[in-house]
């Protein structure tokens, strides 16, 4: 947290601030102050493991199932007493100021919560209670949601303030980490269940359960890395098959994200358009280098065997089973809205979506980059020939997406490529990718 700007800093110590003032005028009496106690080491136990999503730097903290524990059996007051057990967490990189943030949120989350558990009916648990789901699950439940929007729109409001976080990225991001502090907040309810017929031990006995949780969500965590992994070592393949095309397969799958997100796609979808734009030309390693480098025109065999790379890269990747919808992104990206693209000659609605999706990002990216033949075309240029491509070469819809997220969040384009001294590389002098530059066909009209 260190070098925020002034505005940030301001958010964060009126947070403590504000919660200072909340424990400090909040009346304590009849907070059991052994289960307090209990609670805390649970609190301070799980803080210290946090579990890994497949969200670029979030973590959930397992302490939320002890938090809202504390929500039921401590009271709003007691809850957000609960919640200072944060300045003294485990993770020990955590500078103090961040600890201080942290405590403060938990602290508002829980008095928050507690105050909406009390509002909605719900008295102190009591084993002797007949009417146990109506007294309890349900303002717990209203507790619970209470308690993870209060804690993700606090810290909502210090990433965007610190400007390490963008609004879409946040809203894209949130729903992971909501899933997650649900799913902890949920054992606090177990916890309070079973703390009237065997006291203390019931933190004992979720401790089992929630580091299994956290076990699972490690491996799915790795699993992911691997996927990742594995994408990466296919486009690396791919490109080094052409010197000039490194670091297109990333940026492509960094334009379809873009449209994507624009047009409001559902985040499983956005990851798999992210797939998608990353091996979009894995086809390449079915194509001949000698093919893909050539200077001159290409004979038809030569042309076939380029717009058969889609279809290779089908072959390629169709047995990974995660893909899923972005197999059909990577068969037909080439494809046309008028219907004269390839392999299979495609037009309008029948193209996949997010075959129209990728198509605008590689061209724009084609044409943003610098060739073996040319310099790369301004971000200007190569907008106007998107427009000049709509409703016919593109879809119009994904053009002016591409465009809106364009003008919000800017583009960076490649820098010139830089051929190394000690190896021969062979270059092209055509892109099939760049819509303005059609492909040379030997005794034929220049084609796409």
């Amino acid at each position: 947290m260190r070098g925020l700007p002034l505005a940030a800093w301001a958010y964060v110590c009126g947070v403590v601030a504000l919660a200072a003032a909340v424990i400090a005028t909040s009346s304590f009496t009849g907070v059991d102050w052994t289960k307090l106690a209990v609670l805390a080491l649970l609190f301070l136990i799980c803080d210290s493991a946090p579990a890994r999503l497949n969200v670029e730097r979030a973590r959930v903290s397992l302490s939320f199932a002890a938090s809202l524990a504390g929500v039921v059996l401590l009271g709003a007051a007691g809850a957000a007493l609960l919640g200072l057990s944060a300045l003294v967490t485990g993770q020990r990189f955590f500078a103090p100021e961040k600890r201080a943030f942290n405590g403060a949120q938990f602290a508002l989350s829980g008095f928050c919560a507690g105050t909406v558990f009390d509002l909605l009916g719900g008295d102190r648990f009591h084993p002797e209670q007949a009417r146990w789901v109506e007294h309890v699950i349900g303002p717990f439940l209203g507790a619970l949601v209470t308690f993870v929007l209060v804690n993700l729109l606090l810290m909502a409001g210090v990433l965007l303030l610190s400007r390490q976080a963008a609004p879409r990225e946040l809203l894209h991001e949130s729903g992971q980490l909501a899933v997650g502090c649900l799913g902890y907040g949920m054992v606090g309810l177990l916890i309070a269940g079973l703390w009237p017929r065997i006291g203390a031990f019931a933190a004992v006995l979720v401790l089992l359960p929630l580091f299994i949780a956290r076990w699972a969500m490690d491996q799915a965590y790795a699993q992911q890395q691997a996927h990742a992994a594995t994408l990466a070592a296919l486009c690396q393949a791919v490109e080094t098959k052409d010197f000039y095309t490194r670091g297109h397969s990333e940026r492509v799958s960094r334009g379809s994200v873009m449209i994507a997100q624009e047009i409001g796609m559902r985040a499983d979808r956005v990851e798999a358009i992210r797939y998608a734009g990353m091996l979009h030309d894995v086809g390449k390693l079915g194509v001949p280098t000698k093919v893909l480098q050539k200077s001159g025109s290409l004979t038809e065999e030569e042309f076939a065997a380029i717009q058969l790379h889609p279809m290779r890269g089908l072959e390629i990747v169709r047995e990974i089973g995660f893909l899923d919808e972005a197999l059909a992104g990577i068969m037909h990206h080439h494809e046309k809205v008028n219907g004269r693209g390839y392999p299979m000659g495609l037009a309008g609605d029948e193209i996949p979506e997010f075959a129209r999706v990728i198509s605008v990002a590689d061209a724009f990216d084609s044409m943003t980059s610098t060739r073996s033949y040319r310099a790369a075309r301004t971000v200007e240029e190569a907008v106007a020939e998107l427009r000049r491509g709509m409703g016919d070469h593109f879809d119009p819809e994904m053009v002016e997406a591409f465009l809106r997220a364009l003008d919000r969040d800017g583009w960076e384009p490649p820098r010139p490529v830089v051929l190394p001294d000690d190896d021969v590389v062979e270059t092209t002098q055509q892109d099939h990718d760049d819509p303005s530059a059609p492909l040379r066909v030997a005794g034929d009209e220049a084609r796409r």
